[in-house]
């Protein structure tokens, strides 16, 4: 069977951790082009044997020699990219947010439906994650009982240049979004937002954040973003049920600045963290493209549903906080 060819759209952190990947850890892969707004950045990247760089991210979608498509792009190509490739009728791993706004997200699953064929996968990673899917199946066994309290926290070193209250939402707490409803086989029905007293870590932006999602088996989650917490890259979930406890855990150690956070294995950034995940589910998805069969990962769909959580997210985060009854739109 001859290997995928993959173009991939984005060399920044994300695209050239993506091109990295496929590269030396999946099977049945080559990468054939590389597509970035700097293309001097572009081909630095792809410099491969046998990849191409170009400057024009639609070049990829069209190029014969091009049989799937990742986009890791800016958030705000992600939907427009997506709709692209569904008419080209090329696979798509498209990183998450399937869009910024849930208007977009309804287009993007509007054009592949009308498509008549999946082509979209979402970059919901951490159901690939070998922690998650532990947890994942933890809970489907019935190890701590009927889940009555969820708690997931998400900080990382700095926020990225121009981050916004909502990209806080968007742009990372969407996975909590996708990642909730998963663990617990149940969808998010309502949600408030809050934050403390401002800081000054950066101008416009509060952060943290912490947003309460009711998910319709009468759970309640707590969501913590914090994109400027400094010490370092800290990814933590825990389920408190009826009978016990389930928790990623953390080493039990004081941690106060990002040299203390270092020598406890706190990375600067998601990549060590979720190295295998990103890994797996690339290898799932290569492999599904190389056999027509459906692929395992998160859905154009799924995409969509996290999406109309992130809007009434927002909605309460612009209301004061109150409570918002998330509506899934039917498309």
């Amino acid at each position: 069977m001859s290997a995928v060819r993959v173009g991939v759209i984005g060399a920044g952190n994300m695209g050239a951790d993506h091109v990295n990947t496929l590269h030396r850890h999946v099977s049945g892969a080559v990468v054939t082009m590389v597509a970035d707004i700097d293309e001097e950045r572009a081909a630095a990247v792809g410099a491969l044997p046998g990849a191409r760089a170009t400057g024009d991210p639609y070049a990829v979608i069209a190029d014969p020699e091009v049989d799937a498509v990742v986009v890791a792009s800016h958030d705000t190509t992600h939907a427009d990219l997506s709709v692209a490739a569904v008419r080209a009728a090329k696979p798509v791993l498209c990183e998450k947010p399937l869009a910024p706004t849930l208007g977009e997200c309804v287009r993007v699953v509007r054009e592949e439906r009308r498509a008549g064929k999946e082509l979209i996968s979402l970059g919901f990673m951490r159901r690939f994650d070998p922690a998650y899917a532990e947890l994942k199946e933890a809970l489907a066994a019935g190890v701590c009982g009927a889940p009555l309290l969820v708690h997931c926290v998400s900080r990382g070193v700095s926020s990225a240049p121009g981050a916004t209250d909502e990209f806080s939402i968007t742009g990372s707490a969407i996975h909590e979004f996708d990642t909730v409803p998963w663990l617990l086989d149940s969808p998010v029905t309502e949600v408030s937002w809050h934050a403390p007293r401002a800081t000054t870590a950066v101008t416009g932006l509060r952060d943290p954040q912490l947003m309460l999602l009711r998910t319709a088996d009468g759970a309640l989650t707590t969501v913590e973003v914090f994109l400027n917490a400094g010490y370092g890259y800290d990814i933590r979930c825990e389920v408190a049920g009826e009978r016990g406890t389930l928790a990623l855990t953390n080493p039990a150690r004081l941690v106060t600045d990002s040299a203390r956070a270092r020598s406890l294995g706190y990375p600067a950034d998601w990549r060590p963290r979720f190295a295998d995940a990103y890994r797996l589910e690339l290898q799932a998805w290569i492999d599904a493209v190389a056999t027509g069969s459906p692929a395992p990962l998160a859905t154009a769909h799924d995409g969509l549903v996290a999406g109309a959580v992130a809007e009434a997210v927002i909605a309460s985060m612009k209301n004061g906080g109150r409570t918002v009854t998330v509506q899934v739109p039917e498309v």
